[in-house]
């Protein structure tokens, strides 16, 4: 063995510490930048993590909400989403996270992801009304402004497969086309069954009744119900009944989406 190999077998494992140190370090100091991209596509940019700030492991990032496609349709959330990931799990090929938003989260959520699959536990969250113009016509001309709340199951993801429920309460809403406030409460309700998924809409109180049952796939979307008023507000809903769909009777009117 010549004086070189000599140098190299006793210089060799130091090489190898500092190389694993080295990647230690990156580790740690990696930039949040790193991540907040994979929200986006994952989700197909219905969330969003903008400005972000401090490292993969602890870090912040401004949430923003698109309830249909195109930024232009997106809503920032007031205050920032925290995150911790711990590093043990990486080790066995997971990424476990553990995040909250600071004004409209008021439980922590987990995220545990590996390659295949993806599971978000069960959280709620604040959200403005204007996040509902996202999803096009007739939300966008209502303008509409409430308390309005996302509530979620253990939310699972595998094989392009999507398992969970989400439910969206909206409580004491109104309408800068309707003089009659608020208008009610309302609860849709959204249930992932894998490729596909339904929707339910029903009314909870309030002059203005709606109601209704979807189908949503990667292929189709579809959505028919009912919107009518109660007796004594008849009249002066008749005009937000004439913007919300096609009249099928006096004070009723169908609710109808088809995409």
């Amino acid at each position: 063995m010549n004086v070189w190999m000599r140098r190299l077998r006793v210089a060799l494992p130091w090489i190898v510490v500092a190389v694993i140190a080295n990647l230690i370090v990156v580790l740690v100091m990696a930039p949040a930048a790193w991540i907040t991209p994979q929200f986006s596509k994952a989700t197909q940019g219905h969330v969003n993590l903008i400005d972000p700030s401090g490292s993969l492991w602890h870090g912040s990032a401004s949430l923003m909400l698109a309830a249909g496609p195109g930024a232009e349709a997106a809503t920032l959330l007031p205050g920032r989403i925290e995150w911790h990931t711990s590093f043990w799990p990486l080790f066995t090929g997971r990424v476990r996270m553990q995040m909250r938003q600071s004004e409209a989260m008021p439980d922590p959520v987990t995220v545990d992801a590996t390659l295949r699959t993806a599971t978000l536990s069960g959280g709620t969250i604040a959200v403005p009304a204007s996040l509902l113009a996202g999803l096009g016509a007739p939300f966008n001309t209502l303008d509409l402004q409430g308390d309005v709340r996302l509530t979620w199951t253990d939310w699972r993801s595998f094989n392009r497969q999507t398992y969970g429920q989400l439910i969206v309460t909206l409580n004491d809403m109104s309408s800068r086309v309707s003089r009659v406030k608020p208008l009610g409460s309302y609860r849709v309700v959204f249930q992932a069954q894998g490729a596909a998924g339904t929707l339910d809409l029903t009314t909870s109180k309030g002059p203005l009744l709606l109601t209704g049952h979807g189908t949503l796939s990667e292929a189709s979307t579809s959505f028919n119900g009912q919107a009518s008023a109660t007796p004594d507000a008849a009249d002066n809903l008749a005009g937000l009944l004439n913007v919300l769909g096609r009249p099928t009777g006096p004070g009723q009117v169908a609710l109808s989406f088809t995409h």
